[in-house]
């Protein structure tokens, strides 16, 4: 590779330091590297960085900071199928490839070709009011629906292409990609899927009902949700998409999920499989 963009979580990289390190590097290897400038929330629908900073030619994303970092960095960027390497700045990392110890070898790695592109499939939402669509978002990790204010559960009625499946009194439920599987997912008794996986994962949040396994489903289906009244008579809800950008939904909303057409490429530079980085990181390996 030769033409790099660096886009930076700020409070993870304080006044760029590390970022700027990595640009001068890469620049006395010969190589092209912008360092781009975070996005005001305020301004834009972007969370670190408008696509329509980057140059056409980059052939890399360098992503700094956590997991979390680039799973924004992977919704905000979607649309230029740019491959994303994450450099992991934070304590616990299931997608950023390098760690601080071991950046520049990495580096090295990147320059020299020595490395492979997963393609992870990302979620669709689109939530509708009275068959008005009034938003639309993606996911890399995960869709969850929940109870906005008070402490209390919600009802909902799930559907799987168009036919009903069941109804749930909960605390909420998460409709997971592979990429996913291994976060709030897995927290709610929720497998761990392969990320190569074409296929979503639906895991009820505290069910206060008997149905409260999760189900597998193919990638293919869709997911329409239904908020239904509940006993309390309140009738805000949230649609979260990775946990950060949240939707507030209300009783009679619904929810379609679906397979994106669009996907996250993550460069992968170590031959190490998900087992080993799921063994590592959850500590079996002692």
């Amino acid at each position: 590779m030769e033409r790099f963009y660096i886009v930076t979580n700020k409070a993870k990289d304080i006044d760029y330091l590390e970022s700027n390190r990595i640009k001068e590097y890469l620049k006395a290897h010969g190589k092209s590297c912008f360092l781009g400038e975070s996005v005001p929330l305020e301004h834009t629908r972007y969370r670190y960085t408008d696509a329509a900073q980057i140059p056409k030619d980059v052939q890399c994303i360098l992503v700094i900071g956590g997991d979390g970092t680039l799973i924004q960095a992977a919704r905000d960027l979607a649309e230029l199928g740019i491959p994303l390497v994450g450099v992991n700045l934070g304590t616990l990392g299931y997608l950023t490839e390098v760690e601080r110890e071991n950046l520049y070898p990495s580096l090295d790695k990147l320059m020299r070709g020595e490395y492979q592109i997963e393609e992870r499939m990302m979620l669709e939402g689109k939530v509708k009011r009275e068959g008005k669509e009034i938003s639309t978002m993606m996911a890399l990790n995960d869709v969850v629906f929940s109870r906005s204010g008070a402490l209390r559960v919600i009802d909902f009625k799930i559907y799987l292409n168009g036919e009903y499946l069941n109804f749930y009194s909960a605390d909420g439920i998460i409709i997971a990609t592979p990429t996913g599987s291994t976060g709030y997912n897995m927290s709610a008794g929720g497998p761990i899927v392969s990320p190569d996986a074409k296929l979503m994962v639906m895991t009820p949040i505290c069910a206060h009902t008997l149905n409260n396994r999760s189900i597998v489903l193919s990638g293919n289906d869709q997911i329409t949700l239904e908020f239904c009244q509940d006993r309390s008579g309140c009738k805000e809800r949230l649609v979260s998409f990775d946990g950060d950008n949240a939707v507030c939904a209300a009783v009679g909303d619904t929810v379609e999920i679906r397979r994106s057409e669009r996907f996250t490429r993550i460069v992968r530079l170590n031959k190490i499989s998900f087992l080993e980085v799921l063994r590592d990181k959850m500590g079996g390996g002692k």
